[in-house]
């Protein structure tokens, strides 16, 4: 069965569904037993509404038929999503290495936070694999990655960073936002954690907050369970309704995204005012081999870099764009633009590029009306 194919039917049980199609929404805090036996069981499936629904498992199970995984645990956000399983994994005095493209907010919860905890954090270069056996130490609890970097864009070689970490019992986590399940499986690759925002495509729709953390075996399961349990974690059942309905049309509109950001990034590479398109799917990209040995397609997020000019004109440029909304997040139905640089935070190796970086989330539109759009966007730069 293609993944197409699995997201049109998998998790659907009959005995709940009733003949509907969708599941049922179930809201629930208490759960009644018929026997006082029960109540402290360990066989019963759920003793508290926490635990989640029906909609829950089959959210689940939807992501861990998607993910190729051992289990799934949901999340109230993506970046709750990167951060439970550093909680659960990591204890005072251990050290995590972080990529230095991660995600800002997981990059800024492990400066702020983890070091409380007396855990020290370490970054990487992303493209430098074979330098980080030297950015290892004997206290390396994790590795995480995120590929590629939600902002720019660059690649890691994950099968030779988990072949690293497995030698030295080295938890491995992957944020896989960018590919969301779909054109990439780090799980199969041997990674622990994989990690996702289903705010993004799995919803699909930019109204709802959700993230997830599919394991790649028993023992980060196991791990990851009693963290959960001991939270007090919890997602709610509409939410993950909405996300389930989401993911059923996830496949096609993957399809979309990535037709219409190739076209949309093509069309840029050959504009003047733009000095670099980083888009891995591009053969010009200098991770391009490693996109074309691990995943099986792109997504419609990438960003491109300006030729120098001031900020006022980048600012100018931006808010001339009609049909590009001027916001966070991606992988909702609609386009959007930002401008990267108030959030590019780099250690070593400093980002080497000096004109201003622009990230488009491409949407569901007709992309050449995103061209018309970033046409006449440009040409504010030529007028006084």
């Amino acid at each position: 069965m293609s993944d197409h194919t699995k997201l049109a039917h998998l998790s659907r049980d009959e005995q709940v569904l009733q003949g509907a199609v969708n599941p049922p929404i179930h809201r629930a805090s208490t759960i009644l037993f018929e026997r006082a036996e029960d109540l402290y069981s360990n066989k019963t499936k759920r003793s508290y509404g926490i635990q989640g629904m029906s909609v829950h498992d089959s959210l689940r199970e939807a992501f861990c038929t998607l993910e190729q995984a051992h289990s799934v645990v949901l999340a109230p956000s993506g970046l709750a999503a990167c951060t439970m399983p550093l909680l659960a994994i990591c204890s005072a005095g251990d050290h995590v290495l972080l990529s230095n493209n991660i995600y800002g907010p997981t990059r800024k919860f492990c400066q702020n936070q983890l070091t409380k905890f007396n855990i020290e954090i370490g970054f990487f270069d992303p493209e430098s694999t074979n330098d980080i056996a030297h950015d290892i130490k004997p206290n390396t609890k994790a590795i995480f990655m995120e590929s590629p970097g939600s902002l720019t864009m660059e690649l890691t070689d994950i099968p030779a960073i988990v072949a690293i970490a497995k030698e030295r019992n080295i938890w491995t986590l992957v944020d896989n936002t960018w590919a969301a399940g779909w054109f990439l499986k780090p799980i199969t690759m041997g990674v622990d954690f994989s990690i996702q925002a289903a705010s993004k495509y799995p919803c699909g729709h930019s109204d709802v907050l959700m993230g997830m953390i599919a394991t790649g075996s028993k023992a980060a399961d196991r791990v990851l369970q009693k963290f959960n349990a001991d939270s007090g974690n919890f997602v709610s059942p509409d939410d993950a309704w909405l996300v389930l309905r989401g993911l059923r049309t996830m496949g096609a509109r993957l399809e979309r995204h990535q037709t219409s950001a190739l076209k949309v990034a093509n069309w840029l590479s050959k504009r003047t005012e733009v000095a670099k398109v980083l888009h891995p799917a591009l053969p010009e990209h200098p991770n391009h081999d490693l996109w074309q040995r691990d995943f099986t397609g792109s997504s419609g997020l990438f960003s491109f870099i300006l030729r120098p000019i001031p900020e006022t004109q980048v600012l100018k440029l931006l808010n001339a764009l009609k049909y590009f909304g001027l916001g966070f997040s991606w992988g909702g139905y609609e386009s959007l633009a930002i401008h990267c640089d108030p959030q590019l935070t780099r250690t070593a190796p400093k980002w080497p590029d000096q004109g201003t970086i622009i990230r488009l989330s491409i949407g569901l539109e007709d992309p050449d009306d995103l061209i018309a759009d970033l046409s006449q966007a440009f040409k504010t730069q030529t007028q006084s």
